[in-house]
């Protein structure tokens, strides 16, 4: 397999990431004592980092491997959202096409650290779906989009912020097909069974398992055979890719399904993998329309960013490095 090639084709893919997009604030510190006023720890403040998160994440990872990439998404009037476009922009994501609201905050989660450990979250956001108007607004930027750039892949990163209402996703959806876009989902629980007649279905498998209401322990090729024909049934689509934690990721196109073994890593942090999984996935898929090669791909990836504390992108060069050797 030339992964030379297959790399320096990325760099002529246009990638379209539509979902909710977010801050990830980070408060690093230290811990010497706890409060006197209630029984936590009381941690001195060393240093403050802002980076992109949500559906951001998966931006990150595209470009990061060479592709193009346009953000699509909706975002508060306020200075979150004002941080978050700057820093898009700083790591070369394209945020022509994002719709600013007034009735909106600009999702926020801001995570206290100490010795690579979280000590608390605190979430600013608001979680309802966006409003029609603003349906509107976003429809008529993506198909613009649509029209200027000509993207190939457009993948729904979803974490149930209202960005992606049940209209937007039918409406995109058909837009994708009528501009000959190949679409992926990384899916949560409340739109979980929205996406129809996409081309790859890309959850977790706690996921499916509550999407589906499925109570099952064993993880054989069989039992994730049948999910792919139950999915199938609801969805009509094509592929399903489903990451199943340490024990690696199954994918089935037709006749053509396996479970590929995750590969041994130091183990940091697994926050922002599945976004890799997603990224890496659907660029090299719709690269070289081997989703076999795909998954393979996209399993050593987010065991990559596994070993980084925090959400982290893919680095070209190691990924590259890394598929050679486990996979050549």
């Amino acid at each position: 397999m030339n992964f030379e090639s297959i790399f320096q084709q990325f760099n002529q893919m246009k990638i379209a990431v539509l979902g909710d997009v977010m801050l990830d604030t980070y408060w690093w510190g230290h811990v010497d004592r706890i409060s006197p006023e209630a029984p936590v720890p009381v941690v001195a403040f060393d240093k403050r980092e802002v980076r992109i998160g949500g559906a951001g994440n998966v931006a990150l990872n595209t470009v990061s491997l060479g592709a193009s990439t346009t953000i699509l998404t909706v975002i508060g009037n306020d200075n979150d959202g004002k941080q978050l476009v700057d820093l898009l922009e700083q790591n070369n994501i394209s945020t022509k096409y994002i719709v600013t609201t007034p009735n909106r905050v600009t999702t926020n989660k801001t995570r206290i650290m100490s010795r690579n450990q979280q000590m608390l979250r605190l979430d600013c956001e608001v979680t309802t779906d966006i409003n029609t108007d603003t349906e509107k607004q976003l429809l008529q930027k993506i198909e613009e989009y649509f029209k200027i750039e000509q993207p190939h892949v457009l993948i729904f990163e979803d974490y149930n912020k209202g960005v992606l209402t049940a209209t937007v996703i039918n409406e995109v959806i058909t837009l994708c097909k009528k501009y000959g876009v190949l679409t992926a989902v990384d899916p949560k629980r409340k739109n979980f069974l929205s996406f129809k007649s996409v081309d790859i279905f890309k959850p977790n498998l706690k996921e499916v398992k509550d999407g589906l209401n499925l109570l099952i322990d064993e993880v054989s090729l069989n039992v994730l055979q049948k999910i792919h024909i139950q999915l199938q049934q609801i969805l009509g689509h094509s592929i399903s890719l489903i990451t199943l934690s340490e024990k690696g990721v199954f994918y089935q196109n037709g006749n053509e399904l396996k479970i590929i073994p995750t590969h041994v890593r130091n183990i940091a942090d697994v926050s922002g993998a599945g976004d890799t999984v997603i990224a890496v996935a659907s660029l090299v898929y719709a690269t070289t329309r081997q989703i076999g090669l795909a998954a393979e791909m996209a399993n050593i990836a987010g065991g990559l960013v596994c070993e980084e504390v925090g959400t982290a992108a893919i680095q070209k060069q190691k990924f590259l490095n890394e598929c050679k050797k486990l996979l050549s």
